[in-house]
């Protein structure tokens, strides 16, 4: 694993003037707004380029006490970050941050958005609803994270460099033995929950019966289709980097706190020893962070992973390369993505449907873009 190297922040401060940022000088940093920052994976990455001293981190949290008692926590310099309230379960919410988050950076391009935050509501019997009457996992791992993307477009297109990062996973990739294998499948069906308006009583996209661990799986295929059609439509004409990513299985994580209490001590040593997908919050956030950051990551439009132990297991191509990667250690690499997630229809479909769900108007979706049909 490259991780980043750790720099004094005032290095960066010093040279040309200092740009201000709500009374924050920060330098020549690059702006990153990484979502669910206080715990996990989010935070871990937080952390790594924090420490790095070539980023200036926008904590975008639920909890903003939490968000500032973890900085504390992990020694942030008070100069390199900032704590922004973001309910990815609330439309407005997502609207309120993004208003906050350009009156906070004034002129200052946003160069790097992370998008990481997500539920995972396995074990409820019935549906969770957001504010804005989507079911919860649809609401907060993709309709918040669409809306908040597509609001930042411009903004980010005006930066050199500018990246989009979405946390993908093997679960909602069925070519892997983690996604393939494990049932429920991710399935959107013929999209007929979001055709259907996508909200209550409809739990489900593919406009079935509610399974709370298919609704994650959903979710995270429609982040990957996300990634994919945002490149297909955006990436010559704005030269932001589009990526997403699988860490590897953080089986510790707080991700998993809704599943019962002898699942949650059994699974990380089932990963750890048996299939080798285990990788620990600290790593998997320096493998977020190297997306973000490394030279090798800005190719736009590819699922990254890291060819760790849990290669082992995996399922291979003719080449014999890992396709369901994973595990601690290894070197990064391109990933394949199941034929579900590339189906190039259904995503298109996926996406325009998504515009409708998420709220945004005509007037609002980037006119950099070239017409779907037109799209090679």
């Amino acid at each position: 694993l490259k991780s980043l190297e750790v720099a004094e922040i005032p290095s960066y401060e010093s040279k040309e003037s200092p740009k201000v940022l709500g009374g924050i000088k920060i330098g020549l940093r690059k702006l990153v707004v990484v979502t669910g920052a206080s715990s996990g994976l989010g935070r871990e990455c937080a952390r790594s380029l924090v420490n790095s001293g070539k980023y200036f981190v926008i904590m975008a949290v639920r909890d903003v006490d939490k968000g500032k008692a973890v900085a504390k926590k992990f020694n942030f310099p008070e100069n390199s970050y900032t704590v922004m309230k973001l309910e990815l379960a609330s439309l407005q919410s997502v609207r309120d941050f993004v208003a906050n988050l350009k009156a906070f950076k004034s002129a200052r391009p946003l160069t790097h958005l992370v998008c990481n935050a997500a539920v995972y509501l396995p074990k409820d019997p019935k549906p969770s609803w957001s504010d804005d009457g989507y079911e919860m996992s649809m609401a907060v791992n993709h309709l918040g994270h669409f809306l908040l993307v597509n609001l930042l477009l411009d903004d980010m297109k005006k930066a050199k460099g500018a990246r989009c990062v979405i946390v993908g996973s093997i679960t909602g990739n069925t070519n892997t033995v983690g996604g393939g294998l494990v049932y429920p499948k991710a399935d959107l069906g013929k999209l007929k929950g979001m055709e259907s308006g996508g909200k209550q009583p409809i739990a489900m996209m593919d406009g079935k019966n509610y399974d709370g661990a298919k609704a994650y799986k959903d979710s995270k295929v429609m982040n990957m289709m996300t990634v994919s059609e945002l490149h297909r439509r955006y990436h010559k004409s704005t030269g932001i980097t589009f990526s997403s990513m699988y860490p590897g299985c953080i089986a510790e994580t707080q991700l998993f706190r809704e599943k019962r209490q002898w699942f949650r001590k059994i699974f990380p040593l089932f990963m750890k020893y048996v299939t080798g997908g285990y990788v620990g919050e600290q790593e998997a956030g320096e493998r977020l962070a190297q997306v973000v950051d490394d030279p090798i990551c800005s190719k736009s439009g590819v699922y990254w992973s890291w060819n760790g132990g849990a290669q082992t297991v995996g399922r291979y191509d003719a080449s014999g390369k890992p396709k369901g990667a994973g595990g601690s250690g290894g070197e990064i690499f391109e990933n394949q993505q199941s034929d579900a997630v590339q189906d190039r229809d259904m995503a298109m479909r996926m996406f325009d449907l998504s515009f409708d769900l998420a709220g945004i108007s005509e007037k609002e979706k980037t006119k950099d873009g070239p017409e779907p049909d037109n799209m090679l």
